[in-house]
């Protein structure tokens, strides 16, 4: 029961919004059944007070993260009616200009920062606005809404953990509806009791009647409160139910019977509050109640016949946004004077360099605050930018990964230093799922510059754990920069590019090549991406090399070139965007050409490479595309057996004798 007497306001505005939720969600259920919603519908009927009570203490300056029952979420914090259905209908003036439909709702503007149709990232994005915040020292809270099925996901433990530590500003509202889809919650919970679970983080935990909209209004704002003061994370669990199906027009009664959905909706929670409300304030309030029906009424109609007289998208804007459209234009190369420097000190230069001029930028990563990185990459910056800026974290890849995307929505500038390539893998979802593809649903109204960096490459017998590559495998993901320098040059100015653009930058440093040692040029400058570098000019056979195999290459050329062979090199640079039109170039001289890469050939970057010079350059080839690629296989331990995994400089000289004999 309610504990407290909330005013006459008060009373009105719960009561409307949940109004305005439930009146949309019954007609969206009407149009689903015409065939004007085009694809899922998943409606919020009877949680309407868990929105509505926590939205109520919200700012426009306050974000929301979202999951796939979303609707009611947008709708309580500010969205309108219209706007919504209009995004369900596939109409360009919907929520995200058609792009997200009922799971991807987008409103940056109101501080809706999205749904997912993945469960569990939203709880990672809330701690990344709670860590933009406290890094701004601006007095905001992120709120994360996810069903009970996220709760016994990962990323609900690793969210929680982080904000905890951290003591970010993020309310975690937890919306037990009794069912993950159709699995119940007591049977995929060791502990089916969410808010208890509060208490093992460190953190306030609480268990709502999630039909009681005045108790969820209390407690959140007491929570919103305590973490606008700086007093850290809090988490509801709201035990609820949903009285529809999971989705519209899926079969409802094979996990569930109908009297138990029928009892349910006797526990309305509109009901309830006007129940109470009348008890509370006389029978005068039902007049008002009711004339907030007729109002609700005639604005669900209005929104409804706007979103169906809207227009479709264009379809020639079906692939604008997937990256920034405004990124800043990078500075020129100056090229004097020059000092010799290791590729690992040029990249620490741009780094200590772009951290001084930007105080959104900070790090996160195991071990690169105070010990400066398992390779030295922040060195030395913990001391000069403090802890906030140099953040060590716990062992949880898909956590701060995830956090990173949050982070980057909420205007700070994210950059992940994962040691290894292969650790990265654990949070595949958040890069692929979520960074990748932000941009582009919320039709580039949100910007997503986070920056990804680790080490590739097999050597030291690091074995198959820490030898991973996997830059043609990123490289296949829309809205992703994929960079592998070869340089100190080159990887000072890709990192200082990475830092100025607005678009996630996966950054892969070969571990080979780190103590490598070249000139790198004073003064501002920037590479662009898709440029790429002829190290060596040649007439008869072009190489496409990246990172290590563009040394290995180098090494063998004057031993070629004793023997009349002359090599041109090209360095890529960047595997997304790849510019094809310097090699295109390169092959029209020289008229053959020998890809060298480490990774396995299938389906790879020098298979990519083939193909595109096959269709756009066939006519300039003398001699069929050779690849020269790493075994298909997993990385041993063994020196004997770690070296017959990449190509060496003999296979490279051998595979260029061979193909310039042909």
């Amino acid at each position: 029961m309610t504990t407290h007497a909330p005013n006459h306001e008060t009373l009105r505005k719960l009561y409307r919004t949940m109004q305005i939720i439930r009146q949309t969600e019954e007609e969206l259920a009407r149009c689903h059944q015409r065939g004007l919603v085009l694809g899922a519908c998943h409606t919020y009927v009877g949680e309407e007070a868990i929105a509505s009570g926590v939205c109520a203490h919200l700012t426009e300056h306050d974000v929301v993260f979202s999951t796939h029952r979303g609707h009611g979420h947008a709708l309580a914090k500010g969205a309108h009616p219209r706007e919504l259905m209009a995004e369900l209908f596939g109409r360009e003036t919907g929520l995200s200009r058609g792009r997200g439909g009922s799971m991807h709702l987008f409103s940056p503007e109101i501080g809706m920062m999205g749904t997912s149709g993945i469960v569990g990232p939203c709880i990672l994005q809330a701690c990344g606005g709670g860590y933009s915040f406290k890094l701004m020292k601006l007095p905001h809270v992120a709120v994360a809404f996810f069903g009970d099925g996220a709760s016994n996901n990962g990323a609900f433990h690793e969210g929680l953990n982080m904000a905890s530590i951290w003591k970010l500003p993020v309310l975690f509202v937890c919306e037990n509806n009794q069912f993950a889809t159709e699995v119940p919650n007591a049977y995929a919970a060791g502990n089916p009791s969410v808010g208890s679970r509060g208490a093992s983080y460190g953190m306030p935990g609480f268990e709502l009647d999630g039909n009681d909209v005045l108790e969820i209004h209390r407690v959140a704002g007491e929570a919103i409160a305590r973490a606008r003061a700086g007093g850290g994370p809090t988490l509801i669990e709201c035990k609820t139910y949903r009285t529809r199906a999971h989705a519209e027009g899926m079969g409802d009664f094979t996990y569930r019977t109908r009297e138990e959905v029928e009892q349910w909706k006797k526990k309305c929670p509109i009901a309830r509050l006007r129940a109470e409300g009348i008890k509370g304030q006389g029978p005068e309030f039902s007049e008002q109640f009711d004339a907030t029906d007729r109002d609700v009424q005639e604005m669900v109609k209005e929104s409804r016949e706007f979103a169906e007289n809207s227009p479709w998208p264009d379809p020639s804007t079906a692939t604008n946004h997937v990256y920034a459209a405004s990124s800043p234009q990078p500075s020129t190369l100056n090229p004097q004077p020059s000092r010799e420097l290791t590729y690992s000190q040029a990249t620490h230069e741009a780094l200590s360099e772009e951290m001084a001029k930007n105080p959104r930028i900070f790090v996160m990563g195991e071990g690169i605050g105070v010990r400066g990185g398992n390779f030295k990459t922040t060195d030395g910056l913990f001391q000069k930018y403090g802890g906030e800026r140099l953040c060590d974290t716990p062992i949880c890849e898909r956590g701060f990964v995830g956090l990173a995307c949050g982070a980057a929505m909420t205007g700070t500038r994210p950059i992940i230093d994962f040691m290894f390539a292969d650790f990265v893998m654990d949070s595949v979802g958040e890069i692929v799922n979520q960074i990748a593809k932000m941009q582009y649903m919320s039709s580039g109204r949100l910007k997503m510059p986070v920056l990804l960096r680790g080490c590739i490459g097999i050597g030291h017998s690091a074995a198959t754990h820490h030898s991973g590559s996997y830059y043609a495998m990123y490289a296949q993901v829309p809205g992703l920069r994929v960079v592998v320098p070869s340089t100190p040059a080159d990887a000072k100015g890709l990192l200082k590019r990475a830092l100025n653009c607005d678009d996630p930058v996966l950054f892969l440093e070969h571990r080979e090549i780190l103590q490598v040692k070249g000139p790198v040029p004073d003064g501002e400058y920037e590479i662009e991406f898709g440029k790429a570098s002829v190290v060596r000019e040649g007439r008869d056979v072009t190489v496409v090399a990246l990172a290590r195999m563009v040394h290995l290459t180098l090494g063998v050329c004057d031993e070629l070139e004793g023997e009349g062979i002359s090599v041109e090199i090209i360095d890529p640079r960047t595997v997304s965007p790849l510019d094809t039109e310097t090699i295109l170039q390169s092959v029209a001289k020289t008229g053959r050409l020998l890809i060298v890469d480490e990774p396995p050939a299938p389906c790879g970057f020098a298979a990519e490479i083939a193909a595109r010079i096959v269709a756009e350059g066939f006519d300039s080839l003398d001699a069929p595309i050779r690849r020269l690629t790493g075994a298909f296989c997993p990385t041993p331990y063994s020196p004997p057996l770690e070296a017959v995994m990449v190509p060496q400089p003999k296979q490279i000289a051998d595979a260029i004798r061979q193909l310039v004999a042909e």
